[in-house]
């Protein structure tokens, strides 16, 4: 019996260790400098954009307690950075993003926002009633437009 409560205090040590040696790997999510601002054509439009895209989609990511602990860190840094290279508000450029139109696809395909961004009670502001999906694909055909000279590569993000 001591030998077996011997290992399992050596196996939680080495747990112990080994998770506090993994959070001084520096792999934390950055926000930039914001570029550009997009005028909305309303300030629902606005709000209802910053709660369901901005954690991923711009340099204004709020970051929770948990973004600074490892390996959950590690992977919200990888999710925001994916995100914001398929599409960053803070960095807009009509010319080499996608339009309005190309973006409500996505949202009424149930894409986005990804369906685990609100498990367990987080993000409630971005869990979209069938009319703030209405609101928010509309606000964003009029306020952002077509896209110009930018391919439609299917939009969406995975769940």
């Amino acid at each position: 019996m001591r030998r077996v409560l011997r290992w399992g205090l050596a196996g939680a040590a080495v747990v112990i260790v080994g998770f506090g040696l993994i959070q001084l790997i520096p792999y934390r999510i950055s926000n930039p400098r914001v570029r550009t601002s997009i005028k909305w054509d309303s300030a629902r439009t606005q709000q209802l954009v910053v709660a369901a895209c901005y954690d991923c989609h711009s340099n204004e990511t709020k970051k929770p307690w948990y973004a600074s602990v490892a390996p959950v860190s590690w992977w919200l840094k990888h999710h925001v950075d994916e995100g914001r290279a398929r599409l960053n508000f803070s960095e807009w450029d009509p010319n080499h993003h996608r339009g309005g139109d190309q973006i409500a696809r996505t949202i009424e395909r149930g894409s986005m926002p990804p369906t685990y961004y609100t498990w367990f009670g987080l993000h409630s502001n971005a869990k979209l009633s069938a009319a703030d999906k209405a609101a928010l694909v509309k606000g964003l055909q009029n306020s952002i437009g077509p896209a110009v000279g930018v391919p439609d590569f299917g939009g969406g993000g995975r769940r």
